[in-house]
């Protein structure tokens, strides 16, 4: 399991940029996301298998598309549990807080891809010990070793 791509916007509910290195803040989420701040959904996960899939039915779409700050590979965001927490890295330790949102109006990104798969895929961490995570970080269930 590890990180494919981190990306991140100034605002909410547009396509996030790629970069090449985040910085997680205890508390807050990543340092500069329109997401981040005091509240249970600090950080959005989506599987790279869920855009690669999104892809191969003819969406025109990539990492950050669908306003995912972490893609990820290896790891089926379906089957983990409210309240896992996930070492990314080294250092950062998060906790899953929600899976899948509600959409109450369509955005910027279901009217640019086609579809939005967040709502039903995606999944929400806050961030318990902060760090720098890139592209390449193992991701790993704590207490499995």
């Amino acid at each position: 399991m590890k990180i494919v791509s981190v990306a991140v916007s100034k605002k909410k509910g547009t396509r996030k940029k790629i970069v090449d290195e985040a910085i997680l803040v205890q508390d807050h989420g990543i340092e500069g996301d329109a997401h981040a701040g005091p509240w249970h959904r600090q950080v959005s996960f989506l599987a790279a298998e869920s855009i690669e899939n999104a892809r191969s039915q003819g969406l025109e779409v990539t990492f950050g598309d669908f306003a995912e700050n972490i893609a990820t590979s290896g790891i089926d965001w379906q089957k983990i549990p409210l309240g896992t927490q996930l070492r990314l890295g080294d250092h950062v330790r998060v906790e899953v807080t929600q899976i899948g949102k509600e959409c109450h109006t369509r955005c910027a990104i279901y009217y640019k891809a086609g579809d939005c798969i967040m709502p039903k895929e995606g999944i929400f961490a806050r961030v318990l010990e902060g760090g720098k995570i890139r592209p390449g970080d193992i991701i790993a269930i704590e207490g499995e070793s």
